[in-house]
């Protein structure tokens, strides 16, 4: 079975050239793979990295330039060149375990079913020193079990249990090309969030892709994040939410009324002041719930900001 590990990138060349040279240790014959970056404009030494793997010779490795026009649109070129049986979305700052190629493809032999698809594992990178804003961008159950981080959620998931398309991952999940069509992602998602989530629910219902979680296919996230990152990553989710309640108003994404007052009263100055001061007598037992807080006053702000989606 060939594999094509498609890589969008964007001014990440370090991080990317670990995840190069992760790849270039797999535990998967190098003839049965090819990597195939798409450089989303970047301005760093992008290219001097994809160059320097490609003189060490040991992947087969194509890579491609386009104006910054964002990962949906990057994923769509890299499909129209990729030649595998099966296509694996790999984040640029997604270190790979030398297993993982070889355990997303074992799941795919395994249940050869078309609509089949594999979601792998992503923790952090041992290499990281972890924050609690790190450890709460991870933990979507943090509060009341329910609500919490916005980057992943694997903590909710039970074992043997399906993911459905909210778990529809893109920095390390595999599909069958036949699957997935020409170019599946929807490049109207021009800013940061949903564009994945779009594809996944419509693969889901309108193709019956079933989701398989592997949790040995193993990519380390080698991304460092703190608190101050917190304000663009949700004012663009806010933002970006008004597309796809547009197409999908079903999932009901753009919060109703009642739902935005009670995020409204979590974002306002006193509240916030409040948790804060609880945190300091307390010691930050409730730190969880000031991110939680602080994530939708940047939410609602991205969500005024973003209107313009509704007429697009």
């Amino acid at each position: 079975m060939f594999l094509t590990v498609l890589i969008p990138t964007y001014n990440r060349a370090d991080i990317l050239e670990k995840c190069l040279f992760a790849l270039e240790k797999q535990n998967y014959l190098a003839d049965d793979f090819e990597v195939v970056v798409v450089n989303d404009g970047s301005t760093d030494r992008t290219e001097e990295v994809l160059q320097a793997s490609l003189d060490r010779g040991l992947l087969r490795l194509s890579w491609f330039y386009q104006r910054n026009s964002g990962q949906g649109v990057a994923r769509n070129r890299g499909l129209k060149q990729a030649r595998g049986d099966v296509i694996l979305f790999l984040g640029d700052d997604i270190i790979p375990h030398p297993n993982l190629l070889r355990e997303h493809v074992r799941v795919h032999e395994v249940y050869a079913d078309l609509e089949v698809a594999v979601l792998g594992m992503i923790d952090w990178h041992p290499d990281l020193e972890l924050n609690e804003y790190m450890n709460w961008m991870v933990n979507g159950s943090s509060i009341l079990g329910r609500f919490g981080g916005h980057q992943f959620a694997y903590e909710k998931l039970k074992r043997g249990e399906n993911p459905d398309y909210n778990f529809f991952y893109t920095s390390n999940l595999s599909l069958k090309r036949d699957f997935l069509g020409e170019a599946p992602f929807d490049e109207q998602f021009d800013r940061y969030g949903w564009e994945d989530i779009d594809l996944g629910y419509r693969l889901e219902k309108g193709k019956g892709m079933k989701l398989i979680f592997n949790e040995q296919a193993v990519g380390y996230h080698y991304h460092p994040m703190e608190e101050s990152d917190l304000a663009r990553r949700m004012e663009l989710i806010g933002q970006s939410v008004h597309l796809i309640h547009r197409k999908h108003p079903e999932l009901r994404k753009v919060p109703l009324f009642w739902k935005k007052f009670i995020f409204f009263i979590l974002g306002s100055q006193m509240m916030l002041f409040g948790i804060r001061f609880l945190n300091k007598v307390f010691g930050n037992r409730f730190k969880a719930l000031y991110y939680y807080a602080l994530s939708k006053k940047y939410f609602l702000k991205g969500l005024k900001t973003g209107i313009i989606y509704k007429n697009i």
